[in-house]
């Protein structure tokens, strides 16, 4: 065995630690979660249990798949809840726009809603169109807008400001303009922030790949080469 083939392996191995530990840690801390969660569940009463269950995530009662699965599963999770209010900031300005454009020409806040619910961007006109769903069932449009903010969190500022209006008779396009104004203004200092981040996530390809090719393809052979000749 050469030394080029020692150097490839040794870099292999290292990489697959490197890649392989934080997985096994997180495996680790899950299993123990969910043994922990099965052992109390099992310890209680039976009418205690019963509850218990009911608020036991899905991924702690997922006993047949593997560690690695779970993680992945949970990683996967968060990953969508992210990505998921990540669009919805981005598109709620527009939507905010919307209602202002819907409140300045007369409509009540449940009629700018339901304006917004039909022509606001897809994520937010789904939970405008909840809102409009639920009054139209019978529910009051302060515990309508209620749940909906329960729903999508990025929404409490604005149900705060339409239940304002709809109580009070206050104007809410001062406040709807001025809600557009600090989201976007959010969003510009998330897109700047990622911006400086592009450097620094760039070392670790630079370090970890870039840099260990061009030994192995520069150092590497004229080392073997001295060596071959010792």
């Amino acid at each position: 065995m050469n030394a080029v083939t020692i150097v490839v392996w040794s870099l292999g191995a290292a990489w697959g630690a490197v890649f392989a530990v934080p997985l096994v840690r997180r495996a680790a801390r899950i299993n123990t979660v969910a043994r922990a969660a099965s052992l109390s569940v099992r310890s209680a009463s039976p009418r205690s249990s019963t509850r218990r269950r009911r608020v036991v995530p899905p991924w702690l009662r997922m006993r047949s798949h593997s560690a690695v699965a779970r993680v992945l599963s949970s990683w996967q999770t968060r990953r969508s809840v992210r990505q998921a209010d990540r669009v919805v900031a981005r598109e709620l300005p527009v939507a905010i726009d919307l209602l202002g454009v819907a409140v300045g020409a007369g409509c009540t806040p449940y009629l700018a809603v339901d304006v917004a619910a039909r022509w606001s961007p897809t994520p937010l006109a789904a939970a405008f169109g909840e809102v409009v769903r639920r009054c139209s069932l019978g529910l009051d449009f302060e515990a309508a807008l209620d749940a909906a903010a329960h729903d999508t969190p990025r929404l409490r500022p604005l149900a705060d400001a339409l239940l304002a209006s709809d109580r009070l008779g206050v104007p809410v396009g001062p406040v709807l303009a001025r809600l557009a104004d600090e989201d976007r203004t959010a969003l510009r200092r998330a897109a700047e922030a990622h911006a400086r981040r592009i450097p620094v996530r760039l070392l670790f390809p630079l370090v970890f790949l870039v840099l260990p090719a061009f030994v192995l393809l520069t150092v590497v052979p004229g080392l073997a080469a001295g060596l071959g000749r010792l």
